[in-house]
């Protein structure tokens, strides 16, 4: 192969080529069957998604050794008219009948009830039926759920029967995560491929980036499935979702601009090995300058106190590693493999014309460069109008009445049961302290407004004292998601706090809420600032200046403002969701500055690589010319990906997905296109400043005039 540039031959060599196609064959052979255990091995339980060191969280653990952790299913019964003898006959049977369970976890001898809403002439009743929470428990709830609801029935006849409380709610999130890796990967290979025919408009040549991230999803699966096995990192139903529409989404921009750099050198080298070896030593820094700004940027999670924000961290830095390990080894090796044929019917010809030098990204160029300084300000502008949405944000969490795009039954049995009992019911506060000082304890709680003072007491089925401590239960009068409960335990909190020698700790649902809130508020105040910090150091390695990275940080950060104010605007007008979780900030900022930065960083390489050769504004003109329709196709491909999470039935994934798709195409059409190119052709050579690019004395106006190159300046060396 004529020439030797740096490791690509190692890829795309004329042998090389077929050694790495037979390393990935060996590596899909080996840990394909484990990828497939990736659901086995999620830890879905309350300790793996609330914060390490929270009160709510040394309540859980202490718990345990009063009785085997468990949350009650609860079973409501109301009829308007109030409940007739028959349904109370009905009811005395179904308490019996659910003693003698058994099965799924289900603690059927510690049923209690039925607890009717008044004496005389009751209109509702509630059965309260205990599962275990052991290792197993997460996985077994929805069964549990499935085994209470055959005996209970659905009602008629003008009684409803309802399934609520902690243990009926989890069981409909567990069944809106039930089958999430299967419908992720279908909804994000459906929109991939869709996107890589109207993009390529090659049938042939879809297949191999497909082929790729499929290889690199399932070698990340099973990576991450041993780590979770044998070296305690944690995974659940959040992050193993979110793996696959990364892997998908990364993978494909990856190959999107490897692909587009390759035709560019297949028209120029007739050896395609050569042209490869080209493509990657000049697209390959960008790329992986790309890929280091996501999997660091998913790195610093790990400073996050939320365990479930923590642990999403490791596994999408993994699953991006392992993404542009695959697009920059595999998937070469096998376009080269393919040779020309595989771009039919579009095939790139030695010696054809490149289109993109007269396509309307270079026509776009060069109007941006008649009146750059005003196209950047009205675009800044508008971009901030759109960020005043953000005063719609009500990023404080969202309740479970909420939670769903639907209404499940747990949600329905909630509201009904709230009209006829306490809304905190079946969901209590449960108080740790010290035996010495338990009578205390108790008065301090009773007294706290929010509390039914009644209620107050030892759990079911737990010790009344283990190791001179005591474990109390407590109900609300407020539903135990909402607001008014958290005041509730802060006031709960803040007197038993105040009793000496107590040692009390509140926790429970609300508790863990309240603790999550506050965690997820410190994790954004910590974490945006550290994420900002990695990309401008990696802006600032790769292209050796301080301006360009200033410029290009702040743009992101105008994006990002955009994208969240027009999504806040939607959610509440358009969607009409109540809310939004308080980590969705958060996600939303990660992914957009870390995946979003990936335009930019394309764009200002091939930029810089052209301003070595004809000058920075003729370069800015090229440099858009030569990655626009390849950047734009990325966003589009992205940006669909993510909206894939709106397939989920589940709030918080549809805002998310929602969020990072309009961000995506923000940065696509309007930040890259238009605000960065504009303020590089204002700003000019002094962009590159410190770098001696800055000193350049001023291009070739006759360049940014015809929008191409002087044929002098045509080069196939890489930039300096």
């Amino acid at each position: 192969m004529a020439g030797n540039h740096g490791i690509a031959h190692l890829v795309c060599g004329r042998r090389a080529k077929w050694l790495v196609l037979a390393l990935w064959v060996v590596v899909l052979f080996l840990t394909a069957p484990f990828a497939q255990k990736l659901a086995d091995a999620q830890d879905n339980d309350a300790a793996s998604w609330l914060p390490g060191s929270a009160e709510s969280t040394q309540v859980l653990e202490i718990s345990k050794d009063f009785r085997p952790e468990q949350i009650p299913a609860v079973v409501v019964y109301a009829r308007d008219g109030g409940l007739t003898t028959q349904d109370r006959a009905a009811i005395d049977r179904d308490a019996a009948e659910l003693r003698g369970l058994g099965d799924h976890g289900i603690r059927g001898a510690e049923t209690r009830g039925p607890v009717y809403d008044r004496a005389a002439d009751p209109r509702a009743a509630q059965i309260f039926v205990p599962i275990t929470m052991d290792e197993q428990g997460w996985q077994r709830i929805a069964p549990a759920v499935d085994s209470i609801r055959d005996v209970v029935g659905d009602g008629g006849a003008g009684l409803a029967v309802h399934i609520t409380g902690p243990g009926g709610t989890s069981a409909d999130f567990s069944e809106a995560f039930e089958g999430i890796d299967s419908t992720l990967l279908v909804s994000a290979m459906a929109v991939v491929v869709v996107m890589l025919l109207i993009t390529y408009r090659s049938p042939s040549l879809l297949l191999v980036p497909v082929i790729g991230v499929v290889a690199a999803l399932f070698t990340a699966q099973a990576l991450i499935y041993f780590l979770a096995q044998h070296a305690g990192l944690t995974v659940n139903g959040q992050s193993a979702g979110i793996l696959t529409v990364l892997v998908f989404g990364a993978g494909t921009d990856y190959a999107l601009l490897l692909v587009a750099r390759y035709r560019e050198e297949l028209r120029r080298h007739e050896d395609r090995h050569e042209a490869m070896a080209l493509a990657l030593h000049r697209a390959g820094p960008a790329v992986l300058a790309s890929g280091a700004t996501v999997v660091l940027s998913m790195l610093v999670l790990l400073a996050a106190e939320m365990n479930s924000t923590r642990g999403l961290g490791p596994v999408a830095a993994i699953g991006v590693a392992v993404a542009l390990i695959a697009m920059m080894t595999l998937f070469p090796a096998l376009l080269v493999i393919c040779g020309r044929w595989i771009f039919w019917p579009v095939i790139p010809h030695f010696g054809s014309d490149e289109p993109t030098e007269h396509g309307v990204w270079a026509r776009t160029g060069r109007s941006f460069a008649r009146r750059p300084r005003m196209i950047w300000a009205v675009t800044a502008l508008v971009l901030a109008v759109c960020s005043l949405g953000l005063i719609q944000l009500r990023a404080e969490g969202i309740s479970n009445a909420d939670a769903f795009t639907g209404t499940p039954d747990s949600i329905t049995g909630q509201k009904v049961s709230g009209r006829y009992f306490p809304a905190g019911s079946g969901d209590p506060l449960m108080i740790v302290s010290d035996q010495d000082r338990a009578a205390e304890v108790r008065r301090a709680v009773a007294g706290t407004e929010g509390v039914v003072p009644a209620s107050l007491g030892v759990p079911p089925g737990a010790k009344p004292v283990h190791e001179g401590q005591v474990l109390l239960e407590a109900t609300m009068t407020a539903p135990a998601d909402s607001e008014a409960a958290k005041q509730t335990v802060e006031r709960v909190r803040d007197a038993v706090h105040e009793v000496p020698d107590a040692d009390a700790l509140v926790g429970g649902g609300t508790a863990a809420l309240l603790d999550m809130d506050k965690a997820t508020t410190h994790d954004n105040l910590l974490i945006i600032p550290l994420v900002l910090v990695v990309v401008l150091l990696i802006l600032c390695g790769l292209l050796r200046a301080l301006i360009a990275p200033l410029v290009l940080v702040g743009t992101v950060i105008l994006s990002f403002a955009a994208a969240l104010g027009i999504s806040a605007l939607a959610f509440r007008h358009v969607f009409d969701y109540a809310g939004e979780a308080t980590d969705f900030p958060l996600f939303v900022f990660v992914f957009l500055v870390a995946l979003g930065i990936d335009y930019n960083i394309f764009l200002t390489t091939r930029i810089r690589e052209e301003a070595a050769r004809q000058g920075t504004r003729a370069g800015v003109v090229t440099g858009l010319a030569a990655t626009g329709a390849v950047i734009t196709s990325a966003g589009l491909v992205l940006a669909g990906t993510f909206a894939a999470l709106g397939t989920l039935p589940m709030v918080a994934f549809a805002e998310i997905g929602f969020a990072v798709a309009l961000g995506v195409l923000l940065d696509t059409f309007i930040v890259r296109s238009v605000l960065v190119t504009s303020l590089f052709l204002d700003i000019g050579p002094k962009v590159w400043w410190p770098h001696r690019l800055s000193r350049e004395p001023g291009g070739h106006p006759e360049a940014v005039r015809s929008g191409g190159q002087p044929e002098a300046a045509r080069k196939d060396e890489p930039f300096a």
